[in-house]
């Protein structure tokens, strides 16, 4: 299998590089089971961050990584759901199209967070920022309920993402050919 070696802050992973398509391999970044990478990425991002009330994330993959942030600073965090729960008690809903999720996801927050987000400063976190989809659904989450989205932050910025001045990130991964060149 082809795989593609990243220095994520001075802490080296090799990424193995998954075909979407015939034109289009991305490096598959999972921080799940990766004690190391998480609490070594968390560590750099709180370097970065501005002063925020929250933290927020989109669910799954970036769950490990917005907990280990909370933890190592103490700021709360809320995480942006794919399903609503039995215990919620109304939602605040938007859907989204993600490059590695088929289909359109939605994403959802309780209305209790709602009101414990409003007019407050909110970072938000995942783990790779693509084409900005997931990101994007949990700022008009945060914006709904009245929060002031203050940073956009992220282990990886892929592609295009490396471009854009909004967000924070530790290192670039680029997209690949096919044949596991990186797409210039």
């Amino acid at each position: 299998m082809l795989s593609y070696n990243i220095d994520v802050a001075g802490l080296k992973r090799d990424l193995p590089l998954c075909n979407l398509n015939e034109n289009l391999s991305i490096g598959a970044f999972v921080i799940f089971g990766d004690v190391e990478m998480t609490v070594h990425a968390a560590a750099k991002l709180l370097e970065k961050m501005p002063q925020v009330d929250y933290l927020i994330a989109p669910e799954a993959k970036a769950i490990p990584l917005v907990y280990e942030m909370s933890r190592q600073s103490g700021i709360p965090y809320f995480i942006a759901r794919k399903k609503a729960k039995a215990y919620m008690t109304g939602v605040l809903q938007v859907d989204v199209q993600s490059i590695t999720t088929a289909g359109t996801q939605t994403l959802l927050i309780d209305t209790a967070e709602a009101e414990a987000i409003k007019g407050k400063r909110i970072a938000i976190i995942d783990d790779v920022i693509s084409t900005g989809e997931s990101i994007h659904a949990v700022e008009v989450l945060v914006n709904a309920a009245g929060g002031i989205v203050t940073a956009r932050m992220a282990i990886l910025a892929e592609g295009d993402a490396t471009e854009r001045k909004d967000i924070i990130f530790l290192a670039p991964l680029p997209l690949f050919n096919a044949d596991g060149t990186p797409k210039a």
